[in-house]
């Protein structure tokens, strides 16, 4: 009786299994579509994408496919790449600034607004982003398994600065500080400070193996933080190099922030191969640069986005907006590899301008070179990362066979109206990513 038993348990098992095994991978046909592919400014007019499982699989006209597919009739609306954000802080973009700076806060905390507010990032049509300080990691792994819905992320990690720099955030009242204590926010991967060849060897190493994509530290002076005016030098060559050392050894890349012309030109020497911001650069070293194949993230920040509580980096941040108009126009001139984001921090209601930046490009740009810098070109950016860049099974930021179905449908034409991006809310009729749909008003 006993093996009987057995032998039905076992059977049902292996018949549970070969129904299983008999699923089909899902499918989505969006039917009559006019795609942006992220590369080329000619759309193609009048197309199906079939969609199998989470990539591109055909992109024809009058295409088929079975009768459980998920048909989207687009009718005639424009398919986009998902949009990819090329300098999003997934912890701190809807983290007030006190929660951090006036410890009214704590990480359960963050990582609730942070889990919560990937979502609406994701909703808004950025399908991915790069996230140069913070710690997302607990979140990205949540998102990548399915748990929760949210952008793709490839992390840094805690941005790092020596002590006094734009990580350094520290009272005076700390100094001098004992170096085997971390405050807060640093035990929970924040933001790190880090002194010597030494030990930046050993943070670098600690962040690496929490599973950062690329490494990021300051060469030069910030807004928020309070003891770096923006024009100061942070880490030296050595310091540098040894940090640009552990993260080639990993086969992935350094990014910088820093503001000034010698920091930027510093920090290239000596082997980084992205700046953030770099607003003071000149023309000389952004043909340096361009050289060396090295990026400049930028973002198109206006005075009205941020007030600071702080004075300091309230005149900080100022300063840094009347370099917007000519390092833009600079950059493009040159030829240099430009890649764009937010850089958005402690406002949950102002991460909605996150779509209005790409409106902005049109300042500088067309809106097919606006639309081709926040999809192919940030994706671009994003393999720098070579064998840590975390999503491989096809590319990002474009639309074409074998790419992540990472998809957005815009009602109306972006390339002829850049306006369109700024109102996802009523624009973007269909949101998808990794081939699951997070949004379709189409088929309501």
């Amino acid at each position: 009786m006993k093996l009987l038993k057995i032998t039905l348990t076992l059977a049902l098992v292996f018949s549970s299994l070969a129904v299983f095994s008999q699923q089909k991978d899902p499918i989505i046909l969006i039917k009559n579509a006019n795609v942006f592919d992220g590369v080329n400014e000619q759309l193609l007019e009048g197309v199906d994408v079939l969609i199998e499982k989470n990539l591109v699989k055909t992109i024809g006209k009058n295409l088929s496919a079975s009768n459980d597919a998920t048909v989207i009739d687009a009718g005639g609306r424009t398919v986009i790449p998902g949009l990819i954000d090329a300098h999003w802080h997934t912890t701190y973009a809807y983290t007030p600034a006190a929660v951090l700076f006036a410890n009214q806060g704590d990480m359960p905390e963050v990582a609730i607004r942070s889990m919560t507010g990937a979502e609406k990032t994701l909703l808004r049509g950025f399908t991915t982003v790069r996230d140069p300080g913070g710690n997302p990691f607990a979140i990205k792994k949540l998102i990548d398994s399915g748990e929760y819905p949210g952008h793709r992320i490839l992390p840094s990690g805690p941005f790092m600065s020596p002590t006094s720099g734009h990580a350094d955030y520290y009272g005076k009242l700390e100094v001098p500080r004992d170096k085997d204590y971390m405050n807060y926010w640093e035990r929970n991967w924040m933001a790190m400070t880090s002194d010597g060849v030494d030990e930046v060897r050993l943070r670098t190493r600690d962040i690496l193996k929490m599973g950062a994509t690329q490494i990021k530290i300051t060469t030069g002076g910030g807004v928020a933080s309070e003891f770096d005016p923006l024009d100061v030098s942070e880490y030296s060559v050595d310091e540098i190099k040894a940090v640009v050392e552990e993260a080639t050894n990993y086969n992935t890349y350094v990014t910088s922030h820093v503001y000034t012309d010698r920091g930027v030109r510093t920090s290239i020497e000596s082997g980084v191969m992205c700046i953030e911001h770099g607003f003071f650069v000149t023309e000389e070293t952004l043909q340096l640069m361009k050289e060396k194949g090295a990026w400049l993230s930028l973002q198109p920040v206006f005075k009205e986005d941020m007030t600071w509580d702080n004075p300091l980096s309230q005149e900080k941040f100022e300063g840094i907006v009347e370099a917007i108009d000519k390092v833009f126009p600079l950059a493009k001139k040159v030829g240099v590899n430009i890649a764009v984001g937010k850089d958005h921090l402690f406002g949950p209601t102002t991460a909605l301008q996150q779509n209005e930046y790409v409106v902005r490009l049109g300042k500088w740009f067309t809106p097919y070179e606006a639309l081709k810098i926040y999809t192919s070109e940030n994706a671009r950016l994003l393999e720098m990362s070579g064998p840590r860049h975390p999503y491989q099974e096809g590319p990002l930021g474009v639309v074409k066979e074998g790419a992540y179905a990472d998809l957005v449908i815009v009602d109306g034409n972006p390339l002829e109206n850049l306006e369109l991006i700024a109102d996802p809310e009523n624009n973007f009729v269909v949101i998808m990513k990794d081939g699951k749909v997070y949004k379709n008003t189409l088929n309501n």
